[in-house]
């Protein structure tokens, strides 16, 4: 059991990247995690003879409750000739793909929530006292802009500076790309993109899109979970075949769909998405339990003649701060809210 739960977690943490990108908290002993947003404070003169109160510029304070989704699971049955007339180690290699089939489950209800975030107002309120919220940002103007590395920079340094107008904070600034962006643009850095930082990196740092790059201080990811003009990772599977996984379709996980107690948006909520550009705050994640594998054993495993490796994850995910996302979109305008 310790080696299939090795080999599981491993292909967890191989194939996800959003767990770290944003705020992480457990959770015991309830159905969901309550956050709190707080919004700025002012500074003035003292009059001589006035009292100090505090009343006039009391902070502004919000609450989030992130809910807990149903429980998560992957799971496989081994049929125990199947594995004995087997030329290879199958347990293992199953316990992998159920990592990764857990993963990617968990990096694309994250990016679907913090693309959500992009498209809200702060849920802060107060006399006198707008926060700022969601940012959305064109990737040029035409079709096919989104994969063009100037574009993408041209972008990248317009969310920079609304973060910054906005007062966020330079520390755990990241986007993330679908792969094909990410190497649109590293094949220019050392040609026609000044803008990319540590253009000195090469070989395989530099394309493992795992945060070497930069452009104006914010780090680079790529991602096949990301969505990408109503698709996960890529618009189209090009001139090979892709199979059923590469390019899918974003499914429905808005909050009415069974087993989603948060809301993760519906199909056709993506069409015109193509990156992210976030800070830390942007969202956060509530696990319950963390990824885990479960085996089936004795009297069980002799009346089916094989075991079911199951792996399980409680998690949700939800936009904290709006003012910390920044959404890439193709085209004249952008997706709605929801």
């Amino acid at each position: 059991l310790k080696l299939f739960s090795g080999e599981l977690f491993k292909g967890f943490q191989h194939n996800t990247i959003a767990r770290d990108l944003v705020m992480k908290r457990t959770l015991k002993n309830g159905k969901s995690l309550q956050f709190i947003y707080t919004g700025r404070m002012s500074a003035s003169y003292h009059e001589p003879g006035t009292s100090i109160l505090g009343q006039e510029n009391a902070l502004p304070v919000a609450e989030k409750n992130i809910q807990m989704d149903d429980l998560l699971v992957s799971s496989a049955f081994v049929y125990n000739l199947d594995e004995t007339l087997a030329h290879y180690e199958l347990r293992g290699e199953i316990s992998k793909k159920i990592g990764y089939a857990l993963a990617e489950r968990y990096d694309r209800n994250i990016f679907r929530s913090i693309t959500r975030g992009a498209r809200q107002v702060s849920p802060i309120s107060a006399t006198g006292k707008i926060e700022p919220g969601g940012g959305q940002i064109s990737v040029g103007s035409t079709e096919g802009d989104s994969l063009k590395a100037d574009k993408i920079i041209d972008a990248f340094y317009n969310a920079a500076a609304m973060l910054d107008e906005k007062g966020v904070s330079n520390q755990g600034r990241v986007a993330v790309l679908t792969p094909r962006q990410y190497y649109a643009l590293i094949q220019n850095t050392g040609n026609t993109a000044p803008g990319l930082i540590n253009r000195d990196v090469e070989g395989t740092a530099l394309q493992s899109g795992k945060g070497v790059v930069e452009i104006a201080g914010i780090k680079v990811f790529k991602s096949m979970n990301i969505p990408f003009m109503g698709k996960f990772g890529t618009a189209a599977a090009g001139e090979y075949n892709g199979g059923t996984f590469v390019g899918a379709t974003i499914d429905n996980q808005a909050g009415t769909v069974d087993g989603v107690n948060n809301d993760y948006g519906a199909a056709n909520a993506f069409s015109k998405s193509c990156g992210l550009i976030f800070q830390k705050e942007a969202a956060g994640v509530v696990e319950a339990i963390g990824p885990q594998v479960q085996v089936t054993s004795g009297d069980i495993s002799v009346i089916y003649q094989g075991d079911v490796i199951l792996g399980r994850l409680a998690m949700g995910a939800d936009y904290l701060n709006p003012a910390c996302s920044v959404e890439l979109y193709e085209g004249s305008e952008g997706n709605d809210a929801f």
